[in-house]
């Protein structure tokens, strides 16, 4: 099985080192291709007529001047270009929960995202912040993407990836949660005032907002939880509002 890993913190990050451990755990064929830097709420935003510089660390590994989407895309035409592409992607594991608005802004999500244009079964997996790192947590995860990939066919049909949130300690039983609210960016701070330039400062960290059922309460009584997401979903519009809108050429 050939897996790509990719993340948003960067390719020194410990929790890409805890992904590629596990990944190791199931395959001789893993391949990291990662942020040179960190990538903070980068979405799913790529670098297009501009140069990306991807660099080789040795054997499997390099890290990308992109963004973290720009390293599927990196991956997939050119390193991957002329052999097997990716059974499995796996994004993270991000330094931080993924939950409410960030499954739009997160960079982890946005590599698995970016993997589901490419026709690839894709897992993103984020922990809360300082958790508490055991020996056995690299076993655990292998373990659970073993179990993930034996039942893909449950999860991985088209357009469709998967949201893992990890709590401090592992192993930890599941829960599948409600989306809830909990937005970053929030506030921001006036750096510098001139009159006609100001420069401003969002900062991180979010407000850990919660509701019961959502991924923040679960992960709070210690569940690891798990969404199946997608992209192309539509929400059909009224046909009579639809047909309504012909008025604006009459």
């Amino acid at each position: 099985m050939r897996i790509l890993i990719s993340n948003d913190d960067g390719i020194e990050a410990p929790g890409l080192a805890l992904a590629a451990a596990a990944a190791a755990k199931l395959s001789d064929d893993v391949w990291v291709v990662a942020p040179d830097g960190k990538r903070t709420a980068a979405g799913t935003s790529l670098t297009i007529a501009r140069p990306l510089t991807v660099r080789r660390l040795g054997g499997r590994r390099f890290s990308c001047s992109g963004t973290p989407a720009d390293c599927v895309v990196a991956a997939m035409t050119w390193l991957f270009r002329d052999g097997a592409k990716p059974d499995l992607v796996i994004a993270g594991v991000n330094d931080g929960r993924n939950v409410g608005e960030d499954l739009a802004y997160s960079g982890t999500l946005g590599v698995v995202r970016e993997a589901t244009f490419w026709g690839l079964p894709a897992i993103g997996f984020s922990r809360v912040k300082e958790p508490d790192f055991r020996d056995g947590d690299a076993d655990w995860l292998a373990r659970l993407i073993r179990l993930l990939w034996q039942n893909r066919t449950g999860w991985s049909v088209e357009g469709h990836w998967l949201s893992v949130n990890l709590p401090a300690r592992l192993p930890a039983p599941f829960a599948q949660p409600r989306i809830g609210r909990d937005k970053i960016a929030r506030t921001a701070t006036v750096v510098k005032d001139d009159g006609n330039l100001v420069e401003l400062m969002v900062p991180r960290g979010r407000e850990h907002s919660s509701r019961a059922g959502d991924e923040n309460s679960m992960i709070a009584e210690g569940f690891a939880t798990v969404n199946r997401l997608n992209w192309f979903g539509e929400t059909p519009l009224d046909g009579a509002f639809v047909e309504g809108l012909g008025a604006v050429g009459r």
